[in-house]
């Protein structure tokens, strides 16, 4: 399954919960609080100060 931009971390975690390592090395150490689970990835790369498209290479490898 491809993961997009659009998606909700909890759904992301769902999908694979090793990506949970790949989001946590990048700098999102807060994967386990509530709002991560309504927040999409772009929202929370923003938050984070993250480039969403770097990301979303490695979780599509």
């Amino acid at each position: 399954m491809m993961i997009t931009k659009e998606m909700y971390i909890g759904e992301i975690l769902r999908i694979n919960p090793a990506y949970a390592e790949i989001l946590m090395a990048s700098g999102m150490h807060c994967l386990g609080c509530p709002s991560s689970q309504m927040e999409s990835l772009e929202e929370a790369c923003m938050v984070h100060g993250i480039d969403v498209t770097g990301i979303l290479e490695q979780l599509n490898q």
